[in-house]
């Protein structure tokens, strides 16, 4: 049976499906051609398209955006050319959430992330310039998606970081499942602490418990300090009345 969130492998199970929107689609697949997600590419577990926005630009430079109404800086990208785009990509029955990168968007969690590998694949669009008319977020049902509190040029390198994420929990993916168990995040907390050979290293070892073979002792000491470093470096993931103490 498979976790919670994770779709059950299965030999013939279709892979997981990624169509990116771009007007830079020569950055795909990038970094995720390369360690596990690029393995995982390679033997079929996902597919990967990147389609250019440009190709459904406007007039003989292909134009994609304009100024955006009521004035302002930079540009907006044109709500008819993005939607054309999107249509192109994927029909009205195509059962993927059409994800769009943005710093004002849903904060992308770990709790997403699994809802992401339980269905059949993203659509998603790699926003640019000072981003899209809001009549095709709303027109096409795009879910603004957002990796942190900063601000890029672009969105390829936030649709890099959320196909990433999820590409490594796929069926079969990683090589050992619990390593997707026991990560930040997981169950709430931040990751514990780890520390192999040497024994000691400058003068600093490795905590006793971890070397006892006791492994409820081993298992209490690890919840003990992801509990610890939650607390002390993102009190917000905590219950209030624990987060406080």
């Amino acid at each position: 049976m498979s976790a919670p969130g994770e779709r059950a492998a299965a030999p013939d199970a279709a892979p997981w499906r990624a169509s990116v929107l771009t007007l830079y689609p020569e950055m795909f697949p990038g970094p995720l051609g390369l360690s596990l997600s690029g393995e995982a590419l390679a033997r079929g577990a996902w597919t990967l398209e990147a389609r250019n926005i440009r190709d459904f630009g406007r007039g003989r430079h292909r134009s994609v955006d304009d100024t955006p109404a009521g004035g302002g800086p930079g540009m907006v990208i044109r709500a008819d050319v993005l939607a054309e785009a999107l249509d192109a990509a994927a029909p009205p029955d195509d059962p993927r959430p059409r994800l769009l990168m943005s710093p004002r968007g849903r904060p992308l969690r770990q709790d997403f992330v699994r809802e992401l590998v339980a269905g059949p694949g993203a659509l998603i669009v790699c926003g640019r310039f000072e981003g899209v008319d809001e009549r095709v977020i709303e027109g096409r049902g795009l879910i603004e998606v957002s990796i942190g509190d900063y601000v890029l040029s672009g969105g390829e390198i936030a649709a890099m970081v959320l196909l990433d994420a999820v590409v490594r929990l796929l069926p079969g993916v990683m090589g050992a499942h619990a390593s997707g168990e026991e990560e930040s995040f997981e169950g709430g907390l931040l990751e514990y602490p780890h520390y192999t050979r040497p024994r000691d290293w400058e003068g600093r070892t490795i905590p006793d418990v971890l070397l006892s073979g006791n492994h409820a002792a081993i298992a209490r000491w690890r919840r003990e300090r992801a509990r610890a470093l939650t607390r002390a470096r993102r009190p917000d993931l905590l219950p209030d009345d624990d987060a406080s103490r």
